[in-house]
């Protein structure tokens, strides 16, 4: 038998170089690959963030700020609704919690939407809309029973939405904010377990199946805006007018 001398690339030298060639490019492809390309989490923080003088402004920012005027703009009129038509004091208690402490964030975020040059929405969304709808619609004990439910629900999900911006934002006005919403939340969850009606078991299973919730449009950047317009109210209340959003910045 004769032996195979063969030289050049496909040498034995030649094999051991290309092998060891591949590895290095192994090894340095994923770092080029992931500080190149586009789509990474960093890089949605880098593009979606803008300066402000009270540290960079975030999307989950600017996404919190809309939900939490969102919020009041449909627990407000629920609130007075429990008020008047809960049939326990428990109940009723819950209603003038959600209108006190939504009175409250509502001043805060329109003070720190301004502050931002942020618009804000003067109407609720479809989805809150449909739950003003549900619980204009039941009567007696289904009201008690729905208003706690729906209610609930809705806190524990923004509840989730507070701590994360609580955790990671690097602007000092959205910080504070976040810590006015989580006290304000949490007494809300308490006072709506405490009427009774609550069902666990139901938010346990909602949790479990749910799907990743929509994102909701964040407002525009700081920077010149168009006004809102006048508010739309859900349902007027002589108790409690909502006063506009604010939509442009200020010292």
């Amino acid at each position: 038998m004769r032996s195979i001398n063969r030289t050049g690339p496909v040498s034995g030298t030649g094999l051991v170089i290309a092998a060891l060639t591949a590895t290095l490019i192994a090894l340095i492809f994923p770092i080029w690959s992931y500080a190149d390309r586009s789509g990474t989490g960093l890089d949605s923080l880098n593009t979606q963030s803008v300066p402000t003088r009270f540290g960079p402004l975030s999307g989950l920012d600017r996404e919190f700020v809309t939900k939490v005027r969102l919020a009041g703009l449909w627990e407000l009129p629920a609130g007075q609704q429990a008020e008047e038509r809960g049939t326990t004091q428990a109940v009723r208690t819950a209603g003038g919690h959600l209108v006190e402490g939504h009175t409250f964030l509502d001043t805060r975020v329109r003070d720190v939407a301004a502050r931002l040059g942020l618009d804000l929405p003067n109407q609720p969304n479809a989805q809150q809309r449909g739950w003003l709808a549900t619980l204009e619609a039941a009567h007696g004990t289904d009201y008690d029973r729905k208003f706690a439910n729906i209610l609930r629900r809705a806190h524990g999900k923004v509840f989730a939405v507070v701590a994360q911006v609580r955790a990671n934002t690097r602007n000092s006005l959205v910080r504070e904010l976040a810590d006015d919403a989580n006290t304000t939340v949490l007494d809300h969850i308490k006072v709506l377990e405490a009427t009774g009606y609550v069902d666990f078991d139901a938010l346990a299973r909602d949790a479990a199946t749910a799907a990743p919730p929509p994102l909701t449009a964040s407002p525009a950047p700081p920077g010149p805006t168009d006004s809102p317009g006048t508010p739309v109210p859900v349902t007027p209340s002589a108790t409690y007018p909502l006063p506009p959003a604010a939509s442009r910045g200020r010292s």
